[in-house]
């Protein structure tokens, strides 16, 4: 196993940290300040929430996993969280044991916020979606990182392999119920929103800059850069 290793005055005002957010309502008097102020406000969990919780994938939960194109990767580091997206074809989180998952890190930008959170503190949790299924995946446990050849040419795609995969040691699964993704409509075909209604990435970038990044020039090649940096 092998671990891996000019400011304008728009800008001043666009990068300029927003006060820390404080208490609301009533403040402090109404801050939630122990656990056990917490269970008494909202009472004993169900007892199917305890129930299904293990600490290995079931063959139902393996099916489950297997069959996400897409999961949100937490990590802690030196410098505080992360979470971040990770996505392929339906399968590429391999469930090759009850007590393994393995995730291909595919080509990003190589801030490497995750894997670097990883290499000093292998905490991790994952939340796998399934497009159409309103119940998620939730897999806690320990990563590691691996730069062994056999196991990264086994998630080459388009001749391309990933530079480490991510192996995870379940410590805690469970599928989480709908009622989050019902309430969003989040795979309603109706609740879509067009692209278009949004700032488009060079247009953010062009704003976080402070006009020292062309936006124009981003969204015109970022299409033809994504096609060929994709993997």
């Amino acid at each position: 196993m092998t671990q891996e290793i000019g400011t304008t005055r728009e800008a001043a005002t666009v990068r300029e940290a927003p006060e820390s957010g404080g208490a609301v309502g009533n403040g402090a008097a109404a801050r939630i300040g122990s656990v056990a102020e917490l269970e008494a406000l909202y009472g004993a969990p169900m007892e199917v929430a305890l129930a299904k919780e293990l600490d290995y994938l079931t063959p139902h939960y393996r099916r489950l996993v297997e069959a996400a194109p897409f999961a949100v990767l937490a990590t802690v580091g030196p410098e505080g969280l992360d979470c971040s997206p990770r996505g392929d074809p339906a399968g590429f989180a391999r469930v090759p044991d009850p007590k393994t998952v393995l995730i291909p890190d595919r080509r990003g930008n190589n801030r490497l916020d995750s894997l670097k959170n990883i290499v000093r503190d292998p905490r991790v949790a994952l939340l796998f979606l399934i497009p159409g299924v309103n119940e998620t995946m939730r897999v806690n446990g320990r990563a590691c990182l691996s730069a062994d050849p056999a196991l990264l040419d086994s998630f080459a795609i388009r001749g391309k392999t990933p530079r480490t995969v991510i192996q995870v040691a379940v410590e805690s699964a469970y599928y989480q119920c709908p009622k989050a993704l019902v309430r969003s409509r989040l795979w309603d075909p109706e609740t879509r929103v067009p692209r278009s209604a949004l700032p488009s990435s060079g247009e953010m970038l062009r704003a976080v800059s402070g006009g020292a990044i062309d936006g124009d020039e981003w969204d015109r090649n970022y299409p033809a850069r994504l096609r060929e940096t994709i993997y």
